[in-house]
């Protein structure tokens, strides 16, 4: 996520041309954008987080069926 916040502000700046990222060329953040696009579809996947993440949120979930049951 502090990767997709990034790239974003970056095109904000970049589109405004505020400060050093005005002289900024628009292939560095397309490259970002490509670099994002690729981590999350085949980086991710690859190291196996996008499957802990939703174990993670099942297994919460099961915990909070457990605690209303036998409360």
């Amino acid at each position: 996520m502090p990767l997709i916040i990034a790239i974003v502000l970056l095109t904000v700046l970049k589109y405004f041309e505020v400060g050093p990222v005005a002289d900024l060329s628009w292939w560095w953040i397309a490259g970002l954008f490509a670099f994002a696009f690729l981590w999350f579809e085949f980086g991710e996947r690859m190291l196996g987080r996008d499957k802990r993440k939703a174990h993670e949120q099942l297994e919460k979930a099961r915990q909070e069926r457990v605690k209303k049951t036998f409360k």
